[in-house]
């Protein structure tokens, strides 16, 4: 498990930016989903690493020890200042959820840092959701933490990592444990209502049939429709991309299924 003293940080021009830099090799940039951070690849760093490649695990602004926004900003603008200030790159860019909207973003607005994609319950940050089941649990998220009621937002939360089709009594409760651990950590960092400087990329879509690297998405089977529709999406408008289906899990399969997910990950970045 990663400790503070371990990662390192980029003087943005907003605040410091942590990220873990392991390993030797093509360059692998791992990015977290919403509420969580860097750990949330604690099953795919090492494996990269011992694989011969070298891992950027960064913590998206807002979350795990990096700073909080100030004023309005783009992720891929952060991530771009990060690689750039590394000298680093071009990168296979691997994001699950929010990670993945990071992702699909940079390749379209930075595609000369980029050499390959691969999303995992994402497409874009200016993905609107249409399925209704889980517009009320983004809802009852948003309505929770503007009232303070941590725990509430907890259960929504998780119960969000179990999907819509499963409860969270058969997730694996080691792994709620470490979701809620990550996402304790981050939300301490917060208070109730406070403003989102993040700023959605427009008009993402056009620009999408341009990406001219390899394209992988991993859903798992569980997700919700309209998040694995956008994924397949993104790989099928790309001029290169696939699709796989993780059966049995959600919106996690990097966590609940890590060796099924290495292996795909690994075959995509060794055909790189």
């Amino acid at each position: 498990m990663t400790v503070a003293s371990e990662l390192s940080y980029f003087a943005s021009a907003d605040g410091d930016l942590s990220y873990l830099d392991t390993g030797s090799g093509d360059l692998v940039v791992l990015l977290h989903s919403g509420y969580v951070d860097h750990r949330l690849f604690d099953d795919q760093i090492p494996a990269l690493a011992e694989a011969g490649y070298r891992v950027i695990a960064p913590d998206t602004r807002g979350h795990g020890w990096s700073a909080n926004a100030s004023e309005p900003f783009r992720w891929a603008d952060d991530l771009a200042g990060l690689l750039q200030h590394l000298d680093a790159g071009p990168a296979a860019l691997v994001g699950v959820s929010m990670g993945g909207a990071i992702a699909g973003d940079t390749a379209i607005e930075y595609p000369e840092l980029v050499r390959g994609v691969v999303l995992s319950g994402a497409s874009v940050s200016d993905f609107q959701y249409t399925y209704e089941p889980t517009r009320k649990v983004v809802a009852a998220s948003a309505e929770a933490l503007d009232a303070g009621d941590i725990e509430g937002w907890l259960k929504v939360f998780l119960g969000s990592v179990a999907g819509p089709f499963r409860t969270t009594d058969e997730i694996d409760p080691r792994l709620l444990n470490h979701l809620r651990e990550m996402a304790l950590h981050t939300i301490a960092k917060h208070t109730p209502g406070e403003a989102n400087w993040h700023v959605p990329m427009a008009d993402t879509w056009p620009r999408v049939p341009t990406i001219d690297i390899p394209v992988l998405t991993v859903n798992g089977a569980l997700d919700s429709p309209d998040l694995i529709a956008e994924a397949e999406r993104f790989a099928r408008t790309a001029l290169s991309g696939r699709s796989v289906l993780v059966e049995g899990v959600s919106h996690f399969p990097n966590l609940e299924r890590p060796e099924e997910f290495n292996g795909l990950l690994l075959d995509f970045l060794d055909g790189l």
